[in-house]
């Protein structure tokens, strides 16, 4: 899971980056890209939850957390708010 995790992430970024420098200036570009980092590393936290053997609903808690105000979707999608 850890692996699959990493991998969507490394695609997602890749993707927004590549989209991002077409649309967006280079202020746009770097806030896209630190945002795209912090909701890796609350997913990141997220599987090392769910490893540490706690609840997915607690764990899916801590995510909601994380992504306060960062992420769209209760799950912290892979999109982010502008």
């Amino acid at each position: 899971m850890k692996k699959l995790l990493l991998a969507l992430v490394s695609i997602a970024l890749t993707a927004t980056v590549c989209i991002a420098a077409e649309t967006h200036g280079d202020k746009e570009t770097k806030e896209d890209i630190a945002r795209h980092r912090a909701i890796a590393a609350a997913h990141e936290g997220v599987a090392k939850c769910l490893e540490s053997g706690k609840q997915e609903d607690v764990c899916n808690k801590e995510l909601q957390m994380a992504c306060k105000g960062l992420a769209i979707g209760k799950f912290c999608g892979m999109k982010h708010a502008h």
